[in-house]
């Protein structure tokens, strides 16, 4: 394999996750059914609140945002994915691998700035209920969900970036099931230890710093929830938080284990379960955390659903009456 990788020429060979013959179609078609779960949950739940307006608050719009983040994630490393499953030599370009990561590492930085931004508004929503339209306005929303991509855009080109400064030159075989920055360190020839560095010092800082503000307003919370006088609204917030809490537990746990630990670029064997929590997993079930839980989401997706039978219902009686 040429060594130079500037020059595009530079290919890999993603390995995924088993060469088995009988397990392949197995394999296919879950990963297949999670992919098309994840895309038709997500999307779904963005077109249901780009359309109808009682959701356009900024939970709701924080939410949107999240599920086409998600998307993307899933978008960026699903299909490659299901190609090798069936491909004869499961190549991959360096080019192919840098935009891999892009969408992953934008997805993923973006997301962690989403929850943070969502744990301030369930914050304000809970402890200042009476300030929660001045504190969150739609001005403060618009500004926070520009940060959160802003942020999420520069941190993968920073590290995209980073990589031409590497070259391969020896092992081209990459063993996990989509083009990791983590894989590459481990075949460039050139002491990676300013990419190791630079993605510690960054990875870190978001995840610790959007942490920070989610324990910050989860604390709050349940302070503000313990001290309610109702059983019904105490039962009602703390599920809530409760799933919302776990799902952002399994996604932060996920991304320090996997990028923020100094020892993470030797030790690839652990790369692949965490992997497949925070890029299919995680997508797959923010959804039904999200949504699927949420009464007011219910009620206009059922409203929603019953305006289309009745629109199709006149259609049927219409027809006959026009001919």
């Amino acid at each position: 394999m040429n060594g130079d990788n500037h020059s595009g020429r530079a290919e890999f060979i993603l390995i995924g996750f088993t060469d088995r013959p009988d397990l392949k179609i197995l394999l296919f078609l879950l990963f297949f059914a999670i992919y098309l779960i994840t895309m038709v949950g997500n999307l779904g739940l963005v077109v249901l609140i780009y359309m109808e307006r009682r959701l356009h608050t900024p939970m709701y719009i924080f939410l949107g945002n999240l599920a086409l983040m998600d998307s993307c994630c899933s978008s960026a490393i699903t299909p490659k994915m299901l190609e090798n499953f069936f491909s004869v030599d499961k190549r991959i370009t360096l080019y192919e691998c840098m935009a891999q990561f892009y969408f992953l590492c934008l997805a993923e930085t973006t997301d962690c700035f989403l929850l943070a931004a969502m744990a301030y508004d369930r914050y304000v929503a809970i402890c200042s209920p009476l300030q929660y339209h001045t504190m969150m306005s739609k001005r403060l929303c618009f500004q926070m969900i520009t940060g959160a991509y802003i942020a999420g855009n520069l941190h993968p080109m920073v590290e995209v970036g980073l990589l031409l400064r590497l070259t391969f030159c020896g092992s081209h075989v990459i063993s996990h099931f989509f083009c990791d920055v983590l894989p590459l360190y481990r075949l460039s020839c050139v002491d990676p230890y300013i990419n190791e560095l630079i993605l510690f010092i960054l990875a870190g800082s978001i995840q610790i710093f959007t942490i920070t503000i989610v324990l910050v307003s989860y604390l709050y919370i349940l302070f503000t929830i313990f001290t309610m006088k109702s059983k019904e609204g105490r039962s009602k917030a703390l599920s809530t938080c409760a799933s919302h809490f776990l799902s952002v537990s399994i996604f932060y746990g996920s991304l320090l284990f996997m990028y923020a630990r100094p020892s993470s670029v030797n030790e690839g064997d652990k790369d692949i379960p965490v992997a497949i929590f925070y890029t299919l997993v995680i997508p797959l079930l923010n959804p039904f955390i999200y949504s699927l839980r949420n009464r007011e989401v219910i009620n206009v997706l059922k409203s929603t659903m019953k305006k289309r039978q009745v629109c199709n219902i006149l259609k049927q009686v219409s027809s006959p009456l026009e001919n």
